[in-house]
């Protein structure tokens, strides 16, 4: 690709500008106590070393990034992988914002669910909770006016979702075979995909909205010729997404909500809810905050198959505000219907200047066996992450 070669061309000429380094290497360990479900996989122990680094500089007018990603996992293939989380250059002039290469956006104000976040791929291998996304192929041309920020995004190359291997934990009771995903367009992943996002803060405020037409992120699964693997299925979508969130002193009240075509019969999926934060307790400088928060999906068994159709999520966010930034957040998603519940757990603390832990759980609690979590039924783990920046 032609953008990529004049890329490549920027971080050369970075080499000798203004240069801003740093990263980090960590070593996560992942347990799993109960035996594996699906044959093939993997019981015990699950190790892994994380390798990220951030190369940022100024060129010109401009502002370059280059953030590659690399993980080796001791068990599972799939999540052995390297990717690049950014490798762009960022311009503004007048009234208007350009960015070209790879990047990642996200969009979004609630916790449970990322609803409107569709710009970049979800990286499954690395968590289950669409929160690492693989950096995408883009140019975002954003206008900032005092009426808001306008933005146009073009997406000339699609990323496909990673998946875990056979041996791999937290995947579906068939292996997703990665290497023959088909496609609506005939482009495949050439397909061009495009956004047209606005953005606003009124008074108390945030308001984003957005209209995407391309290849959804969100592949539908399809049974192989041979009944023995599952084949990622992107169709072409239209989706709208509306963000909303509204401050009010210890309040902060949310909404996300989205509109989609394309995959079967139009549907409608909406998370809101609210997070309280009680501030300062006992008069420590300890803040607690209380998060609640509804999910519904109306999509039918044409469109990928999703848990947060009708489910209640509540947790609590804890932050000690000391010197070392520790927190911890912990909640629960019921579903309304089965009584299915996933409880999760995070944590993390700096232990000094350079290196950090972090701490994470997940138990997948009254699973029904023709449910959707069934195929994690057997995964509850812990994990702990250290890790090293320079």
């Amino acid at each position: 690709m032609r953008w990529l070669s004049l890329l490549l061309i920027l971080f050369t000429s970075a080499l000798h500008a203004e240069t801003n380094v740093s990263g980090s290497v960590s070593t996560q360990l992942r347990y799993f106590h109960q035996d594996p479900q699906w044959p093939g996989q993997f019981s015990g122990r699950q190790a892994s070393v994380a390798i990220e680094s951030e190369f940022r500089a100024k060129v010109g007018e401009g502002k370059f990034s280059f953030i590659p990603f690399y993980r080796h996992d001791e068990h599972d293939d799939e999540r052995s992988h390297f990717d690049i989380r950014e490798l762009h250059w960022q311009t503004q002039f007048d009234d208007w914002d350009v960015l070209i290469g790879i990047n990642s956006l996200f969009w979004g104000v609630t916790e449970s669910r990322h609803l409107v976040d569709i710009i970049n791929q979800t990286d499954f291998v690395e968590n289950l909770d669409n929160e690492d996304k693989l950096g995408q192929p883009m140019i975002q041309f954003s206008w900032l006016q005092d009426w808001g920020v306008l933005n146009f995004v073009v997406l000339p190359g699609f990323r496909e979702r990673t998946f875990p291997a056979v041996e791999g934990r937290l995947r579906t009771p068939l292996p997703v075979d990665t290497n023959n995903a088909q496609y609506e367009s005939g482009a495949e992943d050439r397909h061009i995909d495009f956004a047209l996002r606005f953005t606003h803060v009124i008074d108390d405020w945030d308001l984003g909205a957005y209209y995407f037409y391309g290849t959804s992120r969100e592949p539908r699964l399809l049974l192989n010729n041979s009944g023995t693997a599952l084949i990622p299925y992107y169709d072409l979508i239209n989706q709208v997404g509306l963000d909303l969130q509204l401050t009010q002193e210890a309040w902060l009240w949310k909404l996300e909500a989205i509109g989609r075509e394309g995959q079967g019969k139009t549907f409608v999926a909406m998370v809101a809810g609210f997070e309280y934060t009680f501030y300062q307790l006992a008069n420590s400088s300890t803040d607690l905050g209380v998060l609640f928060e509804y999910l519904y999906d109306d999509r039918d068994a044409s469109a990928p198959q999703t848990f947060s159709d009708d489910d209640i999520f509540a947790g609590l966010r804890l932050a000690l505000n000391d010197v070392d930034d520790t927190s911890v957040l912990t909640g629960m998603i019921l579903d309304r219907h089965t009584e299915e519940k996933l409880i999760t757990f995070e944590a993390e603390t700096r232990l000094s200047e350079h290196w950090t832990l972090d701490a994470e759980a997940r138990w997948f609690v009254d699973i029904d066996k023709n449910g959707l979590l069934n195929s994690f039924a057997s995964d509850d783990y812990v994990q702990v992450e250290v890790a090293y920046h320079f």
